[in-house]
């Protein structure tokens, strides 16, 4: 069985795989909403969480967003591939690509989806790390478009932790999960490296 061969099954199957298991988790666990109290607008917004924090972020999204109209940003590589048809299952759609490949490409994508509407769902520290750290783009993309970012973030009273780049973290049936979004936050008149340090601090918050 040829390598090709292998990874269009892994690609056919994982993803239906993967989108039950984190069903059931979720299903199974206790859940605690924090959400803003602010409605949001009929615009289109950027939602930041940290890559580890990624599992349950389609349920924050589908709490603030009574109807989902976001795309996300995943890396071109195979594990990316899975991530992208797994997360159409949350209707989510996907703009691949990354800062080291095909960077402006994905820019000029995200721009014109913002201006379609769309929200646009970004990990600061992916898809390679380092682990929380906050790249360019999210910044270049919330100043380009003048977006205001809804942090999100959660915890688990009980859950694993991979020996990945960034400790992922997938929360244990039967626990209780702490979900939360904040209030949209502006950095339009920021400098580059002001903006990254608020992202941070706001990613960072939850985390403690």
């Amino acid at each position: 069985m040829s390598k090709e061969f292998k990874r269009e099954i892994i690609s056919f199957v994982a993803p239906v795989i993967g989108y039950i298991i984190i069903r059931l988790i979720y299903l199974s666990c206790k859940k605690k909403y924090y959400l803003p109290k602010y409605t949001l607008k009929d615009k289109p917004y950027i939602i930041a969480f940290w890559h580890r924090k990624l599992l349950m972020q389609p349920f924050i999204y589908n709490k603030l967003r009574k109807k989902p109209k976001v795309v996300t940003m995943i890396s071109d590589h195979f594990d990316g591939e899975v991530l992208s048809k797994m997360i159409k299952f949350f209707h989510f759609e996907s703009i691949r690509g990354s800062s080291s490949k095909g960077a402006i490409k994905v820019l000029k994508e995200a721009f014109k989806k913002a201006n379609e509407g769309y929200d646009i769902a970004i990990t600061p520290d992916g898809p390679r790390g380092p682990k929380y750290s906050v790249a360019d783009g999210i910044v270049a993309i919330a100043q380009k478009k003048d977006l205001d970012i809804i942090v999100c973030n959660y915890k688990a009273s009980s859950f694993w932790e991979l020996r990945s780049w960034d400790s992922f973290m997938i929360p244990k049936p039967f626990s209780t999960i702490y979900l939360f979004a904040k209030e949209p936050l502006s950095i339009k008149d920021l400098d580059m490296q002001k903006a990254k340090m608020v992202i941070n601090d706001a990613l960072m918050e939850d985390e403690k």
